[in-house]
């Protein structure tokens, strides 16, 4: 049985009664064509099953369709929602993701771009398992970078992150609601970017309502250990609370287990509220955990939004903020 050719392009083109050229701008999205026509061309190539050759696409588009995303999150806590998202982007127009994990080590960061510059990657995003800031990743000024959950520290790069004092003041805006006064905060190192940016929002929002903290913000590690020896730490001193903010879920997750052993009931006599909204610590709580959620899927949306402009050639330089929202269940308002 002779082999069947390939469908091509002209094919398609006498299909929807169009030139080449119409039907290859129909297909790639370029040029002003009247919506009937553009319609027409996709159902004819829907029809005949037409794919265009990668190597096609790329001569025509100068592009290659692929995306590198650089992280220094070994586990994936961060960078794979957020991944997730950018795809959820990218893959409306067929463009791919190539994962690289720079285990926070700099030659290998390093190694992993000249391999995706190699590639010829359309763009590249930076993400990473903390917030704060970085050193720009360098790189040639005609491949777009854009920074995603933490910031590069060159204000003419474009960077996009959570918006964590504001999901602090929400946390505090609702515990306030349900009618709290005393509240506490334990936290994480206070050397971390989100330890210091979530306690200060926290203070500056109790500040506000004309309330103070009843002690000062806890910093110490981000785990469940140190969440419960806050806790402890608080009880022994015999300190009046009726509200913990947790600077993580782990951390809340922890003095709620130390609130429960002491006989104190949650949310009756102490609400608790995380930050992250991470399913495995704040569905596993007992009550169920409230937590702000950072949204790291939308932000990978966002991010790879504004990557796309960028490769169309419309830069967006600076910091931009991506609302977080706070997720309410039963350790602040019993259902």
């Amino acid at each position: 049985m002779p082999r069947q050719r390939p469908v091509t392009i002209r094919d398609v083109a006498a299909l929807a009664g169009v030139s080449v050229g119409t039907a290859s701008k129909a297909l790639n999205g370029r040029g002003s064509l009247r919506a009937d026509t553009v319609d027409r061309v996709r159902q004819a190539a829907a029809r005949l099953d037409f794919r265009p050759s990668q190597a096609a696409r790329d001569l025509h588009a100068g592009r290659t369709y692929t995306v590198g995303m650089i992280t220094t999150d070994t586990i994936g806590r961060f960078s794979i929602p957020l991944l997730i998202g950018a795809e959820d982007t990218l893959g409306g127009g067929q463009i791919s993701v190539l994962l690289c994990d720079a285990r926070d080590d700099p030659i290998r960061e390093q190694h992993h771009l000249k391999v995706l510059l190699g590639r010829r990657v359309d763009g590249i995003i930076v993400t990473g398992r903390r917030a704060g800031t970085r050193p720009p990743i360098g790189g040639p000024a005609g491949v777009p970078v854009v920074y995603a959950f933490l910031a590069s520290a060159d204000p003419a790069d474009c960077s996009i992150v959570p918006d964590e004092a504001g999901g602090a003041r929400q946390a505090v805006d609702h515990l306030l609601t349900v009618g709290r006064r005393r509240f506490v905060h334990i936290t994480g190192p206070e050397h971390h970017h989100s330890a210091r940016v979530r306690a200060d929002a926290t203070t500056a929002r109790l500040t506000e309502a004309g309330i103070d903290l009843v002690t000062a913000p806890m910093y110490g590690e981000w785990s469940e250990a140190w969440g419960r020896q806050a806790a402890g730490i608080l009880l022994a001193r015999g300190l009046q609370f009726d509200a913990v903010i947790g600077g993580n879920d782990q951390i809340a997750r922890g003095a709620g287990d130390a609130l429960r052993e002491a006989g104190r009931h949650v949310p009756a006599e102490v609400a608790l509220t995380g930050f992250d909204n991470w399913d495995v610590m704040a569905l596993a709580s007992r009550p169920t955990l409230t937590s702000v959620e950072m949204d790291l899927e939308g932000l990978g949306r966002a991010a790879a939004g504004l990557l796309l402009e960028a490769i169309d050639g419309v830069a967006r330089p600076g910091v931009h903020t991506h609302p977080a929202k706070l997720v309410i269940r039963d350790s602040t308002v019993a259902s």
